[in-house]
C-alpha cells in the first residue's frame, strides 16, 4: 500500500506519516522543507503536474500556520491555504487516486456556538451555516470551505474522508501551540506562568496518537461523512496549566495576558459519531505525563 502524506514535516503530517510506517505503507512524504528547512518537494508543484503517481490513500495534512497567533495574525493566510485545498482536490480527481483524508479542523464550527451559556458540545451538524452565524476566524472558513470542495470531489467520484481535530498535543509539540508552550515554561520553571487569555478558555485535547490512530480508523471504516476527533472532555487553560506545572513538581504564581489572541470560550466535541469509530486511548493526565517526561522539542 502506498500513501501520500503533504505537510509531512507538521506536528500532525509527520505523525501521520510515522505511524504509516509502522503499518508497513510506502510513503512519499510532501512538504515545503525538511527539518533543516532544505528544499523538498513542494505540494503545490505536485499538483500542477499533468502526470502523477496513483496512491492508495493521500493524506492532506499541509497548512500554512494553523495556530492561534498566525490564525488571528495574518489573514492573508486564507490565499494560500484555499489555494493548496483547491489544487490537491483537483489534482486527485484528475489523476484519479483512490482516496483522500482531509484533515480539517474544529474551527469550521461557528463562533457564536462556543461563546455561548450555558455551553454545549459541538455536533457534526453544526456547521450547516445560517445568517449571522460565521466559522472562526479566516481559517475556520477555509477549512469549512475546504470540506465543501472535498464534497464536490466525491460528488466527482472521489472516495473523500473528512475529520475534524480538536485541540491536538503532544510530547514533540512546539511552543507556537498551548500544550506544548505550557510543557516548555514549566520545564523552564518559569515563576510567573503566563497564560494568554483569562485562562478560562476550554478545550477538547486529544493526543496526537489518537487524532491520527482515530483519523485513519475512519479511512479504515469508509465513513464519508465528516467527524470529530475529540474525547468530549473539556478542560480549561488553566486547569491544563495547574496539571502540567503539578506533574512538573514545582509551585508557580499564574498570570494572564489578555492582550494576546485567545480564541473562542468553549471549544468541545461531541463525541459520539467519532466513539462509534474509534475511542481515544491516551488521557489528558498520561498525556501530560509523558510530555513532562520527555519534554518538548522547539
Amino acid at each position: 500500500m502506498r500513501a501520500l502524506v503533504t505537510g509531512s514535516s507538521g506536528f500532525v503530517g509527520r505523525h501521520m506519516t510515522a505511524e504509516l510506517r509502522a503499518r508497513n505503507w510506502d510513503v512519499v512524504e510532501c512538504d515545503i522543507a525538511d527539518d533543516h528547512g532544505q528544499a523538498r518537494l513542494g505540494a503545490l508543484h505536485l499538483f500542477r503536474q499533468r502526470a502523477a503517481p496513483r496512491f492508495d490513500l493521500v493524506v492532506h495534512c499541509a497548512a500554512r500556520a494553523p495556530h492561534r497567533a498566525a490564525i488571528d495574525g495574518q489573514p492573508m493566510n486564507l490565499a494560500y491555504n484555499l489555494q493548496l485545498d483547491a489544487a490537491m482536490l483537483e489534482w486527485a480527481v484528475r489523476t484519479r487516486q483512490q482516496r483522500v483524508l482531509y484533515l480539517s479542523s474544529s474551527a469550521v464550527y461557528p463562533v457564536l456556538l462556543q461563546d455561548a451559556d450555558p455551553p454545549r458540545q459541538l455536533h457534526e451538524s453544526a456547521t450547516e451555516l445560517t445568517h449571522g452565524i460565521m466559522p472562526d476566524a479566516a481559517y475556520g472558513w477555509t477549512k469549512l470551505t475546504g470540506e465543501k470542495m472535498a464534497a464536490a470531489a466525491a460528488a466527482e467520484g472521489l472516495a473523500v474522508h473528512v475529520v475534524r481535530p480538536f485541540s491536538g498535543y503532544g510530547e514533540d509539540q512546539g511552543e507556537d501551540w498551548p500544550f506544548g508552550a505550557f510543557v516548555a515554561r514549566a520545564r523552564r520553571r518559569e515563576n510567573p506562568f503566563t497564560i494568554w487569555g483569562s485562562g478560562a478558555q476550554v478545550r477538547d485535547w486529544i493526543h496526537i496518537s489518537d487524532v491520527v490512530a482515530g483519523a485513519l480508523a475512519v479511512v479504515d471504516a469508509d465513513v464519508r461523512e465528516p467527524v470529530n476527533l475529540c474525547t468530549g472532555r473539556g478542560v480549561s487553560m488553566r486547569q491544563l496549566v495547574r496539571m502540567i506545572v503539578r506533574e512538573s513538581g514545582y509551585r508557580t504564581s499564574v498570570v494572564t495576558d489578555e492582550d494576546r489572541p485567545t480564541g473562542v470560550a468553549y471549544r468541545v466535541g461531541a463525541p459520539d459519531r467519532f466513539h462509534q469509530i474509534y475511542r481515544p486511548k491516551v488521557s489528558l493526565e498520561e498525556g501530560v505525563a509523558r510530555a513532562v517526561r520527555q519534554g518538548v522539542a522547539v
